[in-house]
């Protein structure tokens, strides 16, 4: 089947589940008002700063009595500040459903060696929440980013828990409804939702989080990028911008310009309406076209973020050439940046869907799907 070359570009391309595109409004004359050369130790970069903690508080609808701190090294310098320095305390539960919940479960068991239970579930799947022993410190993605999974919603973790629950959300934060009162710390990063720029982490704790940090030691050395306390006691400086190391005053500006922009859309409900629509659009075109199905089957879980999608047709002789051969043939023609699934994913597409992109682009980008697909069928 031959098809005619569609005519509507998206206006943006730009897909990429991270770096993530910028919202629509950005522009780099916003950030002119970044103290840059200026340290972030004087008053100007700690008002910075204070003021990307307590927008991030704002925006999220974080608890007044949860901390919130800047660190180093995006999400995964926060998952594993925490994982350093809370675990060992009581067993563990590992939870992985894709390939970043992998890295941690390494971590755990090869790298801090501890004995932890570890659940599993294959791309496209979540571990039955239900079998999970909250007593125990649980680790778990909200979101996977590189399988298109999500955590429902956060009834089966017991209010009455022993244990921490540690929850890597850096594609949840600011598109999904995170039950804080489930969660006693959550990470992100700014590259994600909200189209900041990298390297920057965010770490939030609570109240039983900073219990734990100041009642016990870990028997591991600490590096001094992860220290989070002092003599004991729970170093507050951190969170009030107060940073381990020296961040980007540029980047903190961008962060800043994001969270005005989700301001203006409506906060948490608007980004997640925004998300919600992408999904549909996707969700739609899947429905009536029998090549392509969701990774994840079950609706109930699927991310509205990270949209993972895998080719179906019984024509396909080989899946990750086709893939492939569909992601460059779409950024070929300058239609779709960086949408092939992830190196340790299943083959097929994953497509961007936070809200920073326009719903306008993700209608644009269905024909051309439908295009490169019939095309790379037509050329085996």
């Amino acid at each position: 089947m031959v098809m005619q070359t569609p005519v509507t570009r998206p206006a943006n391309a730009q897909f990429s589940s991270g770096p993530c595109a910028k919202n629509p409004d950005f522009s780099l004359d916003k950030l002119s008002d970044a103290p840059l050369g200026r340290s972030h130790r004087a008053s100007v970069g700690k008002a910075k700063l204070k003021a990307a903690i307590d927008g991030t508080r704002e925006v999220l609808g974080i608890p007044a009595d949860y901390r919130i701190g800047i660190v180093p090294g995006s999400d995964t310098g926060a998952v594993e500040m925490a994982m350093w320095s809370l675990l060992g305390q009581r067993p563990v539960e590992m939870l992985a459903w894709e390939s970043f919940g992998e890295g941690w479960v390494t971590d755990a068991v090869k790298q801090l060696k501890l004995d932890a239970t570890v659940r599993k579930a294959d791309y496209g799947q979540i571990v039955d929440l239900k079998t999970v022993d909250f007593d125990k410190d649980v680790v778990f993605t909200w979101n996977g980013t590189t399988s298109g999974v999500r955590v429902p919603n956060g009834d089966a973790i017991p209010a009455t828990r022993a244990g921490l629950t540690i929850c890597d959300a850096t594609s949840a934060a600011f598109a999904m409804d995170l039950p804080w009162d489930k969660l006693d710390v959550v990470t992100f990063s700014w590259q994600k939702v909200l189209g900041g720029e990298a390297a920057h982490g965010m770490l939030v704790l609570s109240p039983r989080a900073v219990e734990r940090l100041e009642s016990y030691t870990p028997a591991w050395p600490m590096p001094k990028v992860f220290r989070l306390t002092a003599k004991g006691k729970l170093n507050e400086g951190i969170f009030v911008g107060e940073t381990i190391n020296t961040p980007s005053m540029l980047a903190v500006e961008d962060y800043l310009v994001a969270l005005d922009w989700a301001r203006s859309v409506g906060g948490l409900k608007g980004l997640i309406a925004r998300a919600d629509a992408n999904t549909a659009v996707i969700s739609d075109f899947v429905a009536s076209h029998g090549w392509i199905d969701f990774l994840a089957a079950d609706p109930a879980i699927r991310s509205n973020t990270s949209v993972c999608l895998k080719f179906t047709d019984d024509r396909i002789k080989d899946g990750e050439a086709f893939a492939k051969a569909v992601a460059k043939r779409l950024e070929k023609e300058g239609v779709a940046y960086d949408i092939g699934a992830y190196r340790d994913a299943p083959p097929g597409l994953r497509i961007w869907c936070g809200g920073t992109v326009q719903t306008s682009d993700i209608q644009a980008l269905m024909p051309w799907l439908d295009w490169a697909f019939n095309a790379e069928i037509a050329a085996q």
